[in-house]
């Protein structure tokens, strides 16, 4: 199935906030939206597909 949606979380290397939002995943990669943390990083993240 293409685009199969999938819960991710998402947390910031910078301070720590977490995220838990859906996205699609699609050819091994999880798009979610998610552009930047409350503390204005935009690209260090540990992203990962919850169950």
């Amino acid at each position: 199935m293409i685009g199969t949606r999938v819960k991710v979380s998402i947390r910031c290397k910078r301070c720590g906030e977490r995220f838990v939002l859906r996205g699609k995943q699609e050819k091994g990669r999880i798009e979610t939206g998610f552009k930047q943390c409350l503390c204005n990083n935009q690209a260090d993240f540990d992203i990962e597909p919850m169950e």
